[in-house]
């Protein structure tokens, strides 16, 4: 692997990791504490992380079980998620919430798979954006004569190639993700 794209391997690795992240928001047929990763809920006048307000257990594989640490604010934790639009209802049981996350349709699963495979393009086009940064370098150091014509070319064949690997890395996650929307 050549220096240029080695100066931007951290870039690639983000990229896959902020994909990964991403598709943890898309809900499949199971309850998962990461689909609440996003939400924030209005409590003493502020707006903060979920998470850092109850403790979210997944006692079955269908509900999530949110217990407050101070139950005052469990009306606006409940708030917080409908307002969300998660496509569950909470309900509130006096001390705790809990989320039934119900049976995907056909329809829905097909539009996760839609918004799936927009998260992908999204994560591909950082990937293109991060080649296109390594390109740039390598015509910079032979326009300076910092390296000669056939390095150039076999520098961007590398580059093609582990450009290549990485979309295939990210395929591999769309599919094992889909994979997962689409099993009943």
């Amino acid at each position: 692997m050549n220096q240029y794209i080695k100066t931007k391997q951290a870039d690639f690795i983000k990229a896959i990791d902020f994909f990964k992240k991403d598709i943890t928001s898309l809900r499949t047929g199971r309850a998962n504490p990461a689909m609440l990763d996003g939400l924030y809920v209005d409590a003493y006048g502020v707006k903060t992380a979920l998470a850092a307000l109850a403790s979210i257990s997944v006692p079955e594989a269908r509900s999530i079980v949110i217990t407050p640490w101070d139950k005052t604010i469990i009306k606006d934790i409940e708030k917080a998620i409908t307002a969300a639009d998660l496509g569950l209802s909470p309900a509130n049981e006096g001390d705790k919430i809990r989320l039934v996350v119900p049976q995907l349709t056909e329809e829905n699963r097909k539009e996760l798979v839609k918004k799936l495979s927009e998260k992908m393009e999204t994560a591909r086009v950082a990937l293109r954006q991060i080649r296109d940064q390594i390109k740039e370098a390598i015509e910079a150091a032979y326009k300076n004569k910092a390296v000669s014509e056939d390095d150039k070319f076999r520098f961007f064949k590398e580059l093609d190639e582990e450009t290549a690997r990485q979309n295939d890395e990210l395929k591999k996650i769309k599919e094992k993700k889909e994979e997962e929307i689409m099993t009943i």
